[in-house]
């Protein structure tokens, strides 16, 4: 029997009355509840309180918004909350802010953070479109730098969360952070400049349609060996059918590696049917094989992972193949393997602190020495 107490998030409205937030803490009590903090919320109306309560075991969800409701309240929202996430919301906010001017990529991650969100995607700018704008309670919103009066190039942020619509105080948080980003010229992901290893540079970016040849061509250069940890079957060329799913795959995102005019290696993220864990999957032309390229993409892979909200990638891959775990170490991520179906499922955990491996990162628009 697991005895590991569960810890909770939850939202409740109260009564505007004395004592009304103290009772609801005594009754968590008698359950043997320990509230390890407690935010006021303001909202149109009133306020909403928030707590986060570690309870015995045993305790369901249920029972603690029975809690609740028995002192008058009613529970907005329930949700599993992480230990690691206690941090005052101001400290979180600057230090969201701080990541995100360091890295122009993890906007997403640090729009996720402050907002409290459960996923924050990037939208790719479509011309003629405008920010969505949604009715409260909002449990989606978009985002661009500028607001409605931004640029139609400029990219979309869609933040959502489905255990509580956020405040208009969640959403100004959010507007604010984008405001400050775009100030600072740090408000959207821009292609990273990677040095691999020996020295050779190379630019890390989105995969977009207009790739297909680049991407044909990448697997014209593959050997079997290599198209065959990557598929797990023997083909020599890839369907061209293959090749637009490969760069835009549906509720997924993909990454390139690029040297000039030629792509050099590819990444995928896919979604599982679990919200917390997506699949990964990587293809590294065999001349830049242990570079330090698939350790770059992979990094940036767990970032936008952790933007959408997963704390876990998943890589299928040979009995025999120990290459994804080589290069999960190097780039500061933890995994963990065991054999499923005939292969190894490799668990990549993307809630570390992950650092690009021997490989740097600067940003694109600084200067790189070329090999």
């Amino acid at each position: 029997m697991d005895t590991t107490p569960n810890t909770w998030r939850l939202r409740v409205e109260l009564d505007d009355s004395p004592g009304a937030l103290a009772r609801v803490t005594i009754r968590l009590a008698h359950q043997d509840c320990n509230v390890l903090a407690l935010s006021v919320i303001p909202v149109p109306g009133g306020v909403l309180d928030e707590l986060v309560v570690q309870a015995a075991p045993g305790l369901l969800p249920a029972d603690l918004v029975d809690a609740v409701r028995a002192e008058g309240g009613r529970c907005v929202g329930i949700t599993a909350a992480d230990l690691r996430d206690l941090v005052d919301a101001p400290t979180a906010a600057l230090r969201a802010a701080a990541l995100a001017l360091r890295d122009p990529n993890a906007v997403g991650e640090a729009l996720r953070v402050v907002m409290g969100a459960d996923s924050v995607v990037v939208k790719p700018a479509e011309p003629g479109a405008a920010p969505e704008t949604r009715p409260a309670p909002h449990r989606e919103v978009d985002f661009r730098a500028g607001g409605p009066a931004a640029p139609e190039e400029a990219p979309a942020y869609t933040v959502k969360r489905g255990w509580s619509p956020f405040t208009q105080v969640e959403l100004a948080r959010g507007q604010a952070l984008i405001d400050l980003l775009a100030a600072a010229g740090a408000a959207e992901p821009r292609p990273t400049a990677l040095l691999t290893d020996d020295g050779m540079a190379l630019v890390l970016r989105a995969g977009r349609a207009g790739d297909e040849e680049a991407l044909a061509e990448l697997h014209s250069r593959c050997s079997m060996g290599t198209l065959f940890s990557r598929y797990h079957s023997g083909l020599r060329t890839v369907p061209r059918r293959w090749l637009h799913r490969l760069l835009t795959p549906p509720r997924g995102s993909t990454a390139v590696a690029q040297c000039a005019d030629r792509v050099v290696a590819l990444g995928q993220l896919i979604p599982t049917s679990s919200p917390d864990c997506a699949e990964v999957s990587l293809l590294v032309e065999d001349e830049w094989q242990g570079r330090g390229v698939g350790t770059a993409l992979l990094g940036s892979l767990a970032g936008a992972a952790r933007a959408a909200g997963y704390r876990e990638l998943v890589g299928w891959c040979l009995p025999a193949e120990t290459g994804l775990v080589r290069t999960a170490a190097r780039a500061g991520l933890p995994t963990s393997v065991r054999r499923e179906d005939g292969l190894l499922r490799v668990a990549v955990a993307t809630g570390g602190s992950p650092v690009t491996g021997p490989g740097r990162l600067e940003s694109a628009s600084r200067q790189v020495a070329s090999g």
